[in-house]
């Protein structure tokens, strides 16, 4: 059985670090101070994805079918597609009847010319309500697992003392980036239903990290383009209303590339990735065991939440509304 946890942390003070995610590897040198050398060894940690507290509809790929206040609790997973339903930095379970855009704005601060990410975001009221301002919560959603071979899944789940009040980011010393343990869960990945997959005879990736291919990091190996994507093919689009496909900006120009930065105690290692939030033709031939191992991540420095990958059917519209027959869909 394959077993992950995931986490989700209240952002308690601003947090100064990456304005995209709270990285895997700030959350593993947070964690990896409390906790035994076998766990040290064992342990990966994903990026961690910022969410406002907030009421939200689900997609029409979740398994639920209400999904309440974000924020109080992790939602129930039952399907492969459940696992990412907070791992989009677009967070499309957004109202649309809300300010969305607004309200998955991170506010900046700051500090010395520094800028922090506020853990709050002010939005004003009508005259006619009691208050005149409202506040919504930021928080932080990221899941654990152990690398494989290391008879680490009994090493989970990290118990929550362990995950609560950690730090995270930069002038931590100054309090900054304190995170607080709202809710935890253990998943098994071989329980979970693959139907949308398997039911595909076609499918797209997209990255929902950055997928390195060098590293600076001493001994890291440089990864070419995986054999299994395929750059070449354009993605399809159900939002023409004839199925054909239709080249995306990326696909046109090529893949869309990204410098990141890996912190090692004092040392600052620069790593050449494959942007985030793209999506490439899928060439392999066993989609859920892909989709399993994007889960687990692949690629150098995965145990830092680097080369996460999602499989969709390649009819998937991730921005359905633009299109007025699937304005009910995904949103």
């Amino acid at each position: 059985m394959t077993r992950i946890q995931q986490v989700l942390f209240e952002l308690e003070t601003a947090y100064l670090g990456h304005p995209y995610y709270v990285t895997g590897n700030a959350l593993y040198q947070a964690l990896a101070q409390r906790v035994d050398e076998r766990m040290r060894r064992a342990l990966c940690v994903s990026h961690g994805v910022f969410l406002p507290k907030t009421y939200g509809t689900p997609p029409a790929w979740y398994s639920q079918s209400s999904l309440g206040k974000v924020g109080v609790s992790l939602p129930p997973v039952e399907s492969y597609d459940d696992l990412f339903l907070l791992r989009d930095a677009a967070q499309r379970w957004l109202k649309s009847s809300w300010p969305r855009d607004a309200q998955n704005a991170h506010p900046v601060q700051s500090h010395g010319g520094r800028l922090a990410f506020d853990p709050v975001t002010w939005f004003g009221r009508p005259p006619e309500m009691q208050t005149s301002k409202r506040s919504v919560r930021w928080f932080v959603q990221c899941y654990l697992h152990t690398m494989s071979g290391t008879h680490g899944e009994s090493l989970l789940p990290v118990a929550d003392e362990t995950l609560d009040r950690l730090q995270a980011g930069g002038a931590r010393n100054y309090g900054f980036g304190r995170l607080s343990l709202v809710d935890s869960q253990v998943i098994e990945l071989d329980e979970l239903a693959y139907d949308r997959v398997t039911a595909a005879d076609d499918h797209v990736l997209e990255l929902v990290s950055p997928f390195v291919v060098a590293s600076e990091f001493p001994n890291a190996d440089e990864q070419s383009v995986p054999w299994w994507w395929d750059t070449s093919r354009p993605r399809a689009s159900p939002a023409d209303g004839h199925g054909d496909c239709r080249a995306s900006a990326a696909s046109r120009a090529g893949l869309r590339r990204r410098t990141e930065r890996l912190v090692d105690d004092d040392e600052v290692y620069e790593l050449a990735t494959i942007d985030h939030g793209q999506i490439v033709g899928y060439d392999g031939s066993r989609p859920v065991e892909t989709a399993k191992n994007g889960v687990l991540r692949v690629g150098t420095h995965s145990r830092f939440g680097f080369g996460e990958i999602r499989v969709r059917p390649v009819s998937d519209d991730r921005v359905p509304e633009r299109s007025p027959e699937f304005a009910g869909g995904e949103v």
